[in-house]
């Protein structure tokens, strides 16, 4: 209601082996007119969980931040996500609030 926009948590099927899944969560969001406005990044952790989601979210319009190696504890998901295509930029930790927030840095 008067365009808010909610999250849904439901008891679907795994998605890629995960629930929760970071991919169930950015393939919802690059359905939605909304994509193209929207800033999304994916962080430290194992596997690829994300990286279709975020793509698919970038083809739609939305900006895509990566952590980068040098920051993550684990840099399986952003190196997925980079592989995949599905990155505008890659940044430390420590510069992605700001990103997220709309400043769009040149790519590191």
């Amino acid at each position: 209601k008067n365009g808010e926009l909610r999250i849904l948590l439901c008891d679907d099927a795994p998605l890629n082996r995960f629930k929760p899944s970071v991919d169930y969560l950015f393939n919802s969001i690059a359905e939605l007119s909304i994509c193209k406005n929207t800033h999304a990044a994916i962080l430290t952790g194992m596997g690829e969980d994300g990286a279709r989601g975020m793509l698919k979210m970038k083809k739609n319009g939305a900006y895509t931040i990566a952590q980068s190696e040098d920051s993550c504890v684990v840099f399986g998901m952003p190196k997925a996500a980079i592989e995949f295509n599905a990155i505008n930029d890659i940044l430390d930790i420590d510069a992605m609030t700001e990103a997220l927030l709309g400043a769009r840095p040149k790519c590191a």
